[in-house]
């Protein structure tokens, strides 16, 4: 007769071990938005680094600091003795003898802070970065496939700081008293370059790779090239800003929609040889600039009327904040050319360049990675 068992009796006992459940392994968080956040306030120091270097050429201030030391550079004139020694390599350079003769220690100094102030925000940048990527390096918590992108910011950095130097000598010859304007350009292109792909980054570290994988399968690939083409086209057209810029091609004619009168300048190609032209001919460059500005303006209006037909709510959205930025940027630039070039407005007119290339951006992401949108329900 089989032995009777009480139902408080443990199952397994006196029998035999049951097997352990295998447990799932543990997906590894990183903290994306940590380090979203970092690059955010690296974003906003290079914006304005970018506002401050537009001042300091603007105020004629770029060449005042005739020497480049990354380390000893950082720190200011101390004493009488020290002030008149920058002063002194200063009135030895091309700038000084053609521009500012006569000019005294006090003056000099409202330049030199300029310049000084530029140069410090570029080594807080580079501070800020190499901080950073070092505390989630040690900490491993950069996620899979993230370290080569964000080392390959500070790279871009350090090249940045050799370029700056590289266009400022070109100040500093015999016969020069302004930066070559073609340089004055790479610096300023390569800057929106680190810009733009800290912008991508920060709205890519937003979200996980699961839902940005989700998100992808809902891509809108009209928008997308949309979005690339204006991309590209803005770059050119901020390239075109340098040149501009760098010779004060802005201040040469302030009338609009015609240029001294005419629809195409007469002096476009006084220069010779003729391609030196598209990069130091007041009138030539400054007619490109308009042109490519009256282009962009017309694919915006395109890619946006294209985007209406999406049904994603966030692409329509980012689409529409860009023709918007689009229209601003369009004022500025036409009411910094009516007004000369004052300061106050060559300023706003290059930060709006900053906002409409960060909203194009963000449009194509919005094309390639659509928001995930809640589908409303009738009554």
């Amino acid at each position: 007769m089989a032995k009777s068992r009480s139902i408080f009796e443990d199952v397994g006992a006196g029998g035999a071990t049951p097997p352990p459940v295998a447990s799932r392994p543990v997906e590894r968080r990183y903290p994306r938005r940590a380090i979203a956040v970092w690059l955010a306030i690296l974003f906003a120091l290079l914006v304005a680094m970018i506002a401050v270097g537009g001042l300091t050429r603007l105020t004629d201030s770029g060449l005042s600091i005739t020497e480049w030391n990354p380390v000893s550079g950082a720190l200011p004139p101390s004493d009488a003795a020290a002030w008149q020694s920058e002063f002194d390599k200063y009135r030895a350079s091309p700038q000084y003898a053609e521009l500012n003769q006569g000019m005294t220690v006090d003056e000099f100094k409202a330049i030199y802070w300029w310049e000084w102030g530029h140069r410090q925000l570029g080594r807080a940048i580079g501070a800020v970065w190499a901080i950073g990527f070092l505390w989630f390096l040690v900490r491993r918590q950069i996620p899979p496939g993230w370290t080569p992108r964000l080392l390959g910011l500070g790279v871009l950095g350090g090249i940045q700081g050799a370029i700056g130097w590289w266009m400022v000598t070109s100040g500093l010859r015999t016969g020069m008293w302004s930066v070559a304007s073609y340089r004055l350009a790479v610096h300023l292109g390569l800057a929106f370059l680190i810009l733009g792909l800290i912008a991508w980054y920060v709205l890519r570290l937003g979200r996980s790779e699961a839902e940005l994988l989700q998100a992808r399968r809902l891509r809108n690939e009209t928008l997308i090239r949309w979005g690339t083409v204006l991309m590209v086209l803005a770059f050119a057209q901020i390239l075109l800003g340098a040149l501009v810029a760098g010779i004060d091609a802005g201040r040469s004619y302030t009338d609009w929609p015609l240029m001294g009168g005419e629809v195409f300048p007469s002096t476009a190609f006084n220069l010779m040889p003729v391609w030196s032209n598209f990069l130091d001919n007041p009138g030539l460059v400054q007619f490109n600039h308009r042109a490519v500005a009256y282009l962009l303006a017309l694919l915006g209006i395109i890619a946006f009327i294209r985007s209406r037909s999406s049904s994603m709510v966030a692409i329509r959205g980012a689409f529409a904040a860009m023709l918007t930025m689009l229209m601003v940027q369009v004022g500025l630039g036409i009411g910094t050319v009516m007004h000369a070039s004052p300061l106050s407005l060559s300023i706003l007119h290059q930060l709006g360049a900053v906002a409409l290339f960060t909203l194009i951006i963000r449009a194509r992401f919005a094309a390639l990675y659509p928001q995930a949108q809640k589908i409303a329900r009738g009554r």
